[in-house]
């Protein structure tokens, strides 16, 4: 098991270790005016970058600057407490070229869905919110709450996974199997904080070995809580869970360096807000997860990296006093990380 453990870790970074921060990497203002954006996705081929405008009920296409509705008409709903923002749908992930999948936050728990488009092309008129392959919900019991807020979106040829934000005392990863060009039912695959001891799964994204790497958020309220831990996606066992020094991280990415980068949304300190790559270092023959600060944000939600090698991050950005929509940006850091 230790080196299994050891072989997962390894794959955060290739690079040797550097303390402290780096020198702020110079930020692009792709796109501004956007509503709570929560989910970023590049196409590929085109290298198209499509956006989750949450608080707007849509999805948009970014090229060269310029915004296109594609996906318009989700319901609101309105997350988190003091500050509370509103919110549409959430991640995103391409299955291929011409499939998106959008992830939920608009609904009550126990009606929202994975929701499978096929994208118009550039032109087009934008589709319906309804016009769509529906992947669940998960609805609840006597026993059990029901599930909703289907943050984050991760994708192999097997299976999509999300991360949920419905019934706090599990913290459930759930799975949706992947049969041809049929999906099975959304299940609670992996209830995370029976097995972390931290609530709040939010970023998910897969490591190039195929492990399901989660980003546990923790509670907003409490600082440098956050997680990071590697699952097995076949049955879902923990493979490894280490502390980060982070908040609340929002977004996990591998660049095509194999380094490992997270957003911190820094919920009650946002100042220490920012992206941060995740080095691994051995102390004391253990091994920690060393972040370190490439930029400050405000408030990240999500990040990708493009055909090229760019990275691309959604902000909230600045909230005027008693508001619940700040105003948004698409970002993007040159290739290179």
């Amino acid at each position: 098991m230790k080196n299994q453990l050891f072989l997962s870790a390894a794959l955060i970074v290739v690079a040797s270790i550097t303390s402290g921060s780096v020198a702020d990497e110079k930020v692009e203002v792709v796109v501004g005016g956007l509503k709570n954006p929560c989910g970023v996705a590049v196409q590929q081929g085109t290298g198209h970058v499509f956006v989750a405008d949450s608080a707007a009920g849509r999805v948009v296409r970014v090229v060269d600057g310029q915004v296109e509705e594609v996906i318009t008409g989700s319901a609101g709903d309105i997350y988190g407490k003091g500050p509370k923002y509103d919110i549409g749908p959430l991640g995103l992930a391409f299955l291929n070229k011409d499939q998106l999948v959008v992830a939920d936050g608009g609904y009550a728990d126990g009606e929202e869905n994975l929701r499978v488009f096929t994208l118009p092309e550039r032109g087009q008129s934008a589709i319906d919110y309804a016009d769509c392959t529906l992947i669940g919900p998960i609805t609840g019991s006597e026993e059990i709450k029901p599930e909703g807020n289907l943050y984050g979106v991760a994708v192999t040829k097997e299976a999509i996974f999300t991360t949920c934000n419905g019934d706090d005392t599990k913290g459930w990863v759930s799975r949706s199997l992947i049969k041809g060009t049929k999906f099975e039912a959304l299940e609670r695959f992996i209830a995370t904080k029976e097995l972390v001891n931290v609530d709040a799964p939010v970023a998910i994204t897969v490591s190039p070995r195929g492990e399901v790497v989660v980003g546990q958020m923790g509670e907003i309220s409490v600082g440098n809580d956050s997680l990071l831990s590697f699952y097995n996606a076949n049955d879902g066992k923990l493979l490894m869970n280490k502390e980060t020094g982070l908040h609340d991280i929002t977004g996990l990415a591998y660049s095509p360096k194999g380094h490992l980068y997270a957003t911190d949304f820094a919920w009650s300190a946002l100042e220490e807000g920012g992206l941060f790559r995740l080095d691994r270092e051995i102390i004391e023959g253990e091994q920690q997860i060393s972040p370190v600060k490439i930029t400050g944000l405000d408030k990240p939600t999500a990040l990708t990296f493009g055909k090229d090698g760019e990275l691309y991050i959604t902000v909230i950005g600045p909230v005027d006093e008693g508001a619940q929509v700040g105003d948004g940006q698409l970002l993007k850091l040159a290739p290179g990380l």
